[in-house]
């Protein structure tokens, strides 16, 4: 059921406020179901896309991608991508948003204690590759990676993204991401290589829940370009 609170609460351009369809947030985590987690399902446009904007860097930039019209920005944590940012970073970047945007840690460590670390910024998500166990009851939804050479894990997931190009650009297959929407159970979200060039004919062939870009919307890594941002968005949603 889609909250009221969630009805058209922004004017930019990009959103949906003109339509006069709901806005969501990318992901919901809800006490319930056998994890202590799901993924709640809405009543949307039959066309609705959801925009992640991933690889974020400065506050600035999370502002922007808001104003755009994205549903999430994601921040990269305990990895060794030049776009890795520090807990207290991490916190700044969420800050700088509105209380309706969905936050997202992405990280690929192996550590629990890093995994502890990114559960205490309470993110609305946590994309992970490695298969962690992520707490029973703990109120963070889980993305886990899925490739044509990483199969969905048994563990709980409340989503997966179809990522094989983490933030360097590499296109998806499209054949083998479109088989894995029509086969999960789960939302499925796409990444790899998507630009505002591209973007709306990935999603024509894949019908995902949801999109993520990094490098496709970046002057230099981990740098945005405000431009490319709302272009993104736009190509998605217009």
């Amino acid at each position: 059921m889609i909250c009221e609170w969630e009805k058209t609460w922004r004017s930019s351009k990009a959103s949906l406020r003109a339509e006069g369809v709901y806005r969501v947030m990318f992901f919901s985590p809800h006490p319930e179901g056998p994890s202590g987690r799901r993924v709640r399902k809405y009543s949307m446009a039959k066309d609705y896309v959801r925009v992640k904007i991933c690889g974020v860097t400065r506050p600035e930039d999370a502002r922007v991608a808001e104003a755009a019209g994205a549903d999430a920005v994601g921040v990269v944590m305990y990895s060794d991508s030049p776009r890795s940012v520090s807990p207290d970073e991490a916190s700044a970047i969420f800050s700088a948003l509105g209380p309706f945007m969905t936050r997202v840690v992405v990280t690929h460590t192996s550590s629990r204690e890093d995994l502890s670390e990114v559960l205490a910024l309470h993110p609305t998500a946590v994309q992970i590759s490695y298969p962690h166990e992520v707490p029973t009851g703990c109120r963070t939804a889980v993305i886990r990676v899925v490739g044509r050479e990483c199969p969905p894990s048994p563990l709980h997931a409340d989503a997966y993204i179809v990522d094989e190009s983490m933030g360097r650009g590499r296109l998806f297959d499209p054949v083998s991401a479109r088989r894995m929407v029509e086969e999960s159970r789960v939302p499925v979200v796409l990444a790899g290589g998507l630009t505002p060039e591209n973007v709306r004919a990935a999603v024509r062939a894949v019908r995902p829940y949801a999109v993520d870009v990094c490098s496709g919307v970046e002057t230099r890594q981990g740098v945005k370009d405000p431009a490319l941002v709302r272009a993104f968005v736009a190509a998605v949603k217009g």
